[in-house]
């Protein structure tokens, strides 16, 4: 059994680290995430997740977030999500266990703490329980890797250890176009269970790699009943033309889209593609230099530079920690 989760924090840097520590376990599966109450109340309600990881002592007030949430759900659902509240003060923690919640965890989070909480989770949901590894940490590499130290020290490069999108289907039409976007298909992970008398390890070698090949994001543009699929690995960089987008790709063909930079800012993966301008947004692995100087970043095997703005210089910061969490050499 798969549990699906949602994390609920005022702070983004915050919600960047806890879903990188439970996308390490690989029967966590993420919903969505909220920064306020009345928005963390709306997408428990829409997605009833199984787990909701909640902030009960914000650093911005105007947020609301505290164990009240927690009481409004029972006004709605049947089911309230298990609860695991996350703060900084162990008193607050504390009384949040008055409310029903399973666990709590301490703010800087530890990976330690984060597994007996899931643990417990286990332990006290008896529909999984004959699976005794289901929280295991995973061992498939992830692309740009970190070291849970990594993790400590610089929270910036988490970010690439997330896979944020969804599949979306975007049903609005703009001048009789339409933009589906089909997110990445999560790694398969078959548990051997009383229905199979073969077990587990009798699964070949070739399976295992198929598995663990990931398959790359592709991005459907439909017109009129024609689909175009573009593999996100073969896309330059987006670049905004009024209400429409030009699609640049490494072969030198340029796809015009009729939506918005914003709409692709809002629902490509954060940890394949940044905005850097007001007009563009880069493939971080198409990224052959990073001139801060001049303020320009190079796109590979071509003479194409592209400016970027300070107000999204973070972003650019964050390709730099990006590359640098790889497989990386600095001289």
């Amino acid at each position: 059994m798969s549990y699906t989760y949602i994390i609920i924090d005022d702070d983004p840097q915050s919600i960047l680290k806890t879903q990188a520590i439970a996308e390490r376990f690989r029967n966590l599966s993420f919903v969505g995430a909220a920064q306020n109450y009345e928005d963390g109340l709306n997408i428990i309600l829409e997605h009833q997740p199984n787990l909701v990881f909640l902030e009960i002592d914000p650093s911005n007030p105007s947020s609301n977030l505290s164990v009240a949430l927690i009481n409004e759900l029972y006004r709605y659902l049947k089911v309230v999500p298990k609860i695991i509240v996350i703060t900084k003060e162990k008193i607050l923690a504390y009384e949040a266990l008055q409310h029903e919640v399973i666990d709590y965890l301490l703010k800087p989070l530890s990976i330690n703490d984060f597994r007996k909480a899931i643990l417990k989770l286990e332990r006290n949901n008896p529909v999984i329980n004959n699976a005794q590894t289901s929280f295991e940490i995973t061992t498939i590499p992830k692309p740009f890797e970190v070291t849970e130290e990594q993790i400590e020290l610089n929270p910036i490069i988490i970010s690439n250890l997330i896979e944020q999108e969804e599949e979306i289907n975007d049903d609005e039409v703009i001048d009789g176009e339409k933009i589906l976007v089909a997110s990445n298909v999560k790694e398969i992970v078959i548990s051997e269970s009383e229905e199979y008398e073969e077990p587990l390890q009798e699964i070949t070698m070739e399976q295992k790699e198929v598995h663990k090949k990931p398959q790359t994001l592709i991005i459907c543009i439909k017109s009129y009943g024609d689909y175009r699929y573009i593999d996100s690995t073969d896309i330059l960089y987006f670049e905004a033309d009024n209400n429409s987008t030009d699609i640049h790709l490494n072969n030198g063909e340029m796809i015009t889209a009729f939506k918005t930079l914003k709409h692709f800012e809002n629902v490509l993966p954060k940890n394949q593609f940044l905005r850097i301008h007001n007009s563009y947004i880069i493939n971080i692995e198409q990224v052959s230099r990073i001139h801060t100087g001049n303020t320009v970043c190079y796109i590979k095997n071509s003479a194409t530079k592209l400016p970027f703005s300070k107000s999204y210089k973070e972003n650019v910061d964050l390709i730099i920690s990006l590359i640098a969490a790889g497989n990386y050499l600095e001289i």
